[in-house]
């Protein structure tokens, strides 16, 4: 049997051919990946960065602080009771990590000082509970990770 003889030439042309396909593998796998940033609008958030610390402050020197649980039937958000409704604004935001899709956002609509979110459309997963709130003209922050289960 004859045996094949490769030149040097021919070795180095292979090599830079491989390298060649491996590089293009890896630049259509990260074109693929999907990247979801917490918000569209970042570096506008990071000014106002001092502003979310102030209010998380606030937040913590509540003698009655926000509460909430994950229930079956969704997530139950408990307001100070010192706190007149009339005068309750803001939105809360579940923020999804995994998928950007399964994000949602809610007006602050409270009867008793509870305001329940139904979770039975959400998908299930991580979820990050970010509470955004004012009583009059003082505004507070409350988050937390929750994690979403349909199982019973």
């Amino acid at each position: 049997m004859k045996s094949i003889k490769i030149n040097w030439g021919v070795g180095i042309t292979a090599l830079y051919m491989g390298f060649v396909a491996m590089i293009l593998v890896l630049v259509s796998m990260s074109i693929r990946q999907k990247i979801d940033l917490v918000t569209e609008h970042y570096y506008e958030e990071e000014l106002g960065f001092q502003e979310k610390i102030d209010k998380k402050q606030r937040s913590a020197a509540l003698a009655d602080p926000v509460k909430w649980e994950v229930q079956n039937e969704g997530i139950k958000i408990v307001f100070p009771g010192n706190v007149t409704e009339k005068d309750l604004s803001g939105e809360i935001n579940l923020y999804c990590p995994s998928n950007d899709k399964n994000d949602r956002k809610f007006k602050i609509l409270t009867q008793n000082h509870t305001q329940l979110i139904p979770v039975g459309n959400m998908a299930e997963g991580s979820y990050h509970l970010q509470i955004d709130w004012k009583n009059k003209e003082q505004a507070y922050w409350n988050e937390d990770v929750i994690v979403i289960s349909h199982k019973k």
